[in-house]
């Protein structure tokens, strides 16, 4: 059977791909912090009549010794991954002024190198395997700069930097990188997202309709599956694919009339 790593696998768009994956015939790793939250998950794909194997790995992303402990425990077990997605994420929003340089780094730690050191643990042996495909969450806020994101939107516009050179880089191995921009999306991460966020972000970012966590992932293995770099879903986040650049004095302007309408 094929095999899929996804990190972030017990919830969300990790999750979702995770059961799309499994519908498919998948064998899966499952990558989260939660003992609970990955068992609810595993139980939930083996109720849905899937006979191939889920192996879950509780272990922070941010920690790359463990997270290598991990992915290699995980190709011991199932072999190289076919697939392999890197869905956990942290979004927390606030206004810099008022949130600690350490809820910063953990963004960082969690968006960026979470997904890097799981891109660099899977680089060498799906090279020696003969290839792979890997997926990167990203953001609409990977764009451009979003009041509220001080702390979020840096990790995406890095992600989306490290993307763009794994594309080129890696595909001489066989590896293809593909890039996903999801809009808003009906997951538990949006509701604690929602909790800090300040007014001005709510308005300035409802714009992008929401989605459920099964249409992106649809979405995003589809991409996958045509090796395609970005995957853009909506109608919003291809404009601000293709045209952001062109777009973004207007999108500053747009988010200063606000602020001074609503404040924070």
């Amino acid at each position: 059977m094929p095999v899929a790593f996804v990190t972030g696998g017990s919830s969300g768009i990790g999750l979702a791909v995770a059961r799309n994956l499994a519908a498919k015939g998948y064998d899966l790793a499952l990558f989260a912090r939660g003992d609970t939250g990955l068992a609810d998950a595993k139980q939930a794909i083996l109720a849905g009549n899937y006979s191939g194997r889920v192996d879950v790995w509780p272990v922070d992303v941010s920690d790359r010794d463990a997270l290598q402990t991990a992915v290699s425990g995980a190709i011991e077990r199932l072999g190289v991954p076919d697939m392999a997605i890197a869905s956990a994420g942290i979004a927390e929003p606030g206004l810099f002024a008022e949130q600690s340089a350490d809820l910063h780094e953990r963004h960082m730690a969690v968006n960026y190198f979470g997904a890097h050191h799981f891109v660099q643990a899977l680089t060498g042996p799906m090279a020696k395997a003969g290839g792979g495909r890997i997926g990167l969450i990203a953001s609409g806020a990977a764009f451009f700069g979003i009041y509220g994101y001080s702390a979020y939107a840096p990790s995406k516009f890095a992600l989306r930097g490290l993307a763009e050179v794994l594309r080129i880089e890696l595909a001489p191995l066989g590896v293809s990188v593909t890039l996903c921009y999801p809009p808003d999306t009906d997951t538990p991460q949006l509701e604690v997202e929602k909790r800090t966020k300040p007014r001005a972000t709510q308005i300035i970012t409802e714009g992008g309709g929401l989605w459920n966590a099964e249409d992106v992932a649809e979405r995003l293995l589809r991409g996958m599956e045509r090796k395609a770099f970005t995957v853009a879903p909506g109608w919003q986040m291809k404009i601000l694919l293709y045209f952001g650049s062109l777009l973004a004095p207007l999108l500053r302007w747009h988010q200063h009339r606000i602020v001074r309408k609503v404040g924070k």
